[in-house]
């Protein structure tokens, strides 16, 4: 006896966790394997990827295999540290910036304040950049 909107045995559609929500979401069965020799350096470096992609060995191989770009996952600590970067060349490019019109309230600061200040921009930059560089690997 069968139930009308329930998969059969030979059916190869598959309900996915019919809890959640009023739609039920069905993915297709993947009955077949290929099988695909390696050296034990690329197996650990596909590893590897498919981790940083935050993706299964299969799902990320599946993936190139059929010309699909593999998301990026970028850890949230080094985004939360570029963004404090960026808020601190904001503020010193604000302070140069207040400087340049002669506000009333700079007119004590010299050209000392100054390069001191955009020595501290160029640092800034540079911690940036590393981090950038961190974000690529």
């Amino acid at each position: 006896m069968t139930v009308p909107g329930r998969p059969t045995g030979g059916d190869k559609r598959k309900a996915v966790n019919t809890n959640k929500g009023t739609k039920c979401a069905k993915r297709t069965k993947r009955d077949k394997r290929l099988r695909v020799p390696v050296l034990p350096e690329e197996e650990r470096v596909i590893k590897a990827k498919a981790c940083e992609a935050g993706l299964a060995v299969a799902e990320y191989l599946r993936n190139l295999g059929l010309g699909y770009t593999v998301p990026s996952i970028i850890d949230n600590r080094q985004v939360d540290a570029l963004l404090k970067i960026n808020a601190d060349l904001g503020r010193l490019g604000g302070l140069i910036k207040l400087w340049l019109t002669n506000d009333e309230r700079t007119k004590y600061i010299g050209k000392s304040q100054l390069y001191m200040t955009l020595g501290t921009i160029q640092e800034t930059q540079s911690v940036m950049l590393k981090e950038i560089v961190k974000l690529r690997k």
